[in-house]
């Protein structure tokens, strides 16, 4: 596997590893990778639990062209 990072990122894994906190480059990557899954978990679980409320919840009064109407009052 070849993978390639920026500056920033090579000098952020750098220091890293010279903090002591990891023995090599690799134990970032690694627990990098393992921090970003659980996020992403949590993440994925959020949305799930959200869109599981919006179906379960009480319908709308609102029309189409209502609730449009509103989104676009509220974004400006």
């Amino acid at each position: 596997m070849n993978i390639s990072f920026t500056k920033k990122q090579e000098e952020y894994i750098n220091e890293q590893v010279a903090s002591g906190e990891y023995q090599n480059n690799s134990e970032v990557i690694r627990d990098a990778l393992r921090l970003h899954n659980i996020y992403r978990e949590k993440v994925i679980k959020d949305l799930r639990k959200e869109i599981e409320r919006g179906w379960n919840g009480p319908d709308s009064q609102l029309s189409m062209s209502e609730i449009i109407a509103s989104k676009r009052t509220y974004d400006q």
